[in-house]
Parts: structure tokens; sequence; C-alpha cells
């Protein structure tokens, strides 16, 4: 069975500083990773997304140049390293991996195949 286990998440001021964790646990290889969050009220949206080489990584627009995603293929672990964060980041984060061949486009929650339970983070203005 594959499991994925997001942390990292909490509360913090507009101007912050977060890191989210999810480690994969159970035999996937080669997939593709992304990280998605869901705010009360609104569909989920993709925020990062990252090849197992960790090249070319995928970014929503609204998080370009704040958040950072990579990964360590050696712990089976992604994270997401976001910073200035803003009140509109306040949501549900999940993880989610795509195992190969990772086809359409990263953004599309329909496409993937395993998630994590979701961790909260709460930006207060």
């Amino acid at each position: 069975q594959v499991h994925l286990v997001e942390s990292g998440g909490g509360s913090v001021q507009a101007g912050g500083s977060l890191r989210l964790s999810c480690v994969v646990k159970g035999a996937l290889s080669r997939y593709y990773m992304a990280w998605f969050r869901q705010a009360p009220g609104k569909e989920r949206e993709g925020v990062a997304g990252i090849y197992h080489d960790g090249l070319t990584p995928d970014y929503a627009d609204s998080v370009e140049g704040r958040f950072t995603i990579s990964r360590d293929t050696s712990k089976n672990t992604t994270y997401l390293q976001m910073n200035s964060l803003e009140p509109e980041d306040s949501a549900m984060y999940y993880c989610a991996a795509d195992p190969p061949p990772h086809v359409g486009t990263w953004d599309q929650d329909v496409q993937y195949e395993y998630w994590g339970q979701g961790t909260q983070v709460t930006v207060s203005s």
C-alpha cells in the first residue's frame, strides 16, 4: 500500500514562512509529485508540481516566486517551502502522487492516484 503523509502546517502571520513535507510510504518510483490546496468554499487548486528528477518544476501563477517545491528521493520526501505568505494562502494543503506516465496538465487533480490527508496552513494579516 501507498501512503502519503504531510506535515509542517501551522499558523503564521503575513510575510512569514512555512515548509511543508510529504513523505511517501510504499512502493512508488519515478512518480510526479504535486501540492494542492483547498480553502473553505473554494475548489481545490494546484500549487506546485515536480518530476522525480527535480527538474523544471511547475507553479501556479499565484505562488510563483514565493513558493519552492523540491524533493529528496533518498528520503521519499517532497517539500514545499512557502515564503512571503499571504492570508489568501490559507488553506488545507495536500500532496499528491501521479505514477508514470505523467501526462496531461499537472494541476488537474483527477489524474493523481494517491493523496495525503492534508495539513492546515493559516496566515493571519
